[in-house]
């Protein structure tokens, strides 16, 4: 008991501190990073037809432009989870200007980032993880300096220790079930994995595998159809005013209308981010996702009969608003269910399955646009989303509630 209570962990640290300045910081920083990807996304919504026109592509050709975004994005959603996990988190208007302004201006927040990367802290848990205490205590000691508080008195020991002598009786709203047997899984810091060949077989493990491989599903449907709603933002207009009249007007005079599109779908992100706040922690991460994800397919589902514009704006508003909540949420139930070892690999791996849905995105259904076929394309989300909520529904347990953990535990 004496040296129980002289020790502590890193959730402790992190609960004695509270909500400060150095989660501000950390926060901002993160933020910046969403700021640099949610402007290439939107800038993908009239980039596309603006780049098609100058170039004079094809549909197919316009197609592959925005199929390669999302080719870079998987290679670096891959190989940078794989790099945090062995070596650490913190290592990895207008339009008169033209499109090429405005590919320019979307890269300032990535500068932004590497200006602050220096003063940037490690994740202590990592740290504590790898045996790199510390390190660990290092990082804890600057963030109760911040927030201008007293870290918990004792020396620091590794959750991951703790876990083992806990009795696996636990109730699943508290934490984990955790097998007695699991002692020798617990991954120790044998260097670095080389193409992450070790964490990739442990997320395939019988303990793991029937929430990696819903999760890549669920990671699938979001990306698929959120990408998909920013593109037929655009190309839904475009699509239309080909297939009914048969021409194409200039950029100039499609600019306002596309623009207005842009903004007005583009402003759900903000009643999306706060609607997925405001219930997954009161719903549940399932049940908040699954009911996002069916609730945009009643949004989307008006658009198989008809696509005036009010209704095309309406529709993707309200869809774009479910699909960027149930993205933000599985994004934050991603993290939880996988143990400290091999957590950033799996969300990015995960992420990189994503990305796939991002690729196939332009090539499927945004083509499907292009050669009039709208509905079918509608259709195509449809059924996609549909499965993504079935997906969801089918996770193993809830972790509202729960710790994160830093063994492996059962899945199933």
């Amino acid at each position: 008991m004496e040296e129980q209570s002289a020790s502590y962990t890193v959730d402790d640290a992190l609960l004695s501190s509270g909500f400060g300045k150095f989660q501000i910081l950390i926060f901002s920083y993160a933020g910046i990073g969403l700021i640099a990807e949610a402007m290439e996304m939107m800038l993908l919504s009239f980039v596309g037809p603006s780049v098609q026109l100058e170039w004079k592509l094809t549909s197919h050709q316009e197609s592959m432009v925005t199929s390669f975004v999302f080719v870079g994005m998987l290679i670096g959603a891959y190989s940078w989870g794989v790099v945090s996990d062995n070596y650490g988190r913190r290592q990895m208007v207008m339009p008169k200007f033209g499109w090429r302004w405005l590919l320019a201006l979307s890269s300032v927040p990535s500068f932004l980032l590497l200006l602050f990367y220096a003063i940037t802290p490690e994740s202590p848990r990592f740290l504590c993880m790898k045996g790199r205490t510390t390190e660990a205590i290092e990082v804890l000691e600057k963030m109760a300096r911040l927030n201008n508080v007293q870290l918990p008195s004792g020396r620091l020991v590794s959750d991951k220790n703790i876990e083992l002598d806990e009795v696996s009786g636990s109730s699943e709203s508290t934490t984990l079930l955790i097998d007695a047997e699991e002692s020798d899984s617990i991954v120790k810091d044998e260097g670095s994995d080389f193409g992450g060949i070790k964490s990739v077989g442990k997320l395939l493990s019988p303990k793991l595998i029937r929430a990696t491989l819903l999760l890549w599903m669920a990671f699938f449907g979001n990306a698929f159809s959120y990408y998909g709603i920013v593109l037929l933002t655009s190309e839904l207009s475009n699509g239309n005013r080909i297939c009914t009249k048969q021409e194409v007007e200039s950029v100039h005079s499609n600019n306002a209308s596309l623009y207005k599109n842009v903004f007005i779908s583009s402003f759900a992100e903000i009643p999306g981010s706060l609607m997925s706040a405001m219930v997954v922690d009161r719903f549940g991460r399932r049940l908040s996702m699954a009911s996002m994800l069916f609730t945009s397919c009643v949004f989307l589902f008006p658009l198989v009969f008809s696509r005036t514009d009010i209704l095309t704006r309406i529709s993707l508003f309200g869809a774009r608003l479910c699909i960027s909540a149930s993205f933000t949420i599985v994004c934050i139930y991603a993290p939880e269910i996988y143990p400290t070892a091999v957590r950033t690999t799996g969300i990015g791996i995960a992420s990189s399955v994503g990305r796939i849905g991002g690729i196939l995105c332009p090539l499927v259904a945004v083509a499907m646009v292009h050669n009039c076929h709208q509905t079918t394309a509608i259709l195509l989300f449809e059924l996609v989303v549909f499965l993504s909520g079935l997906a969801v529904s089918f996770f193993p347990f809830e972790t509202k509630g729960c710790r994160l953990n830093d063994t492996e535990v059962d899945m199933n």
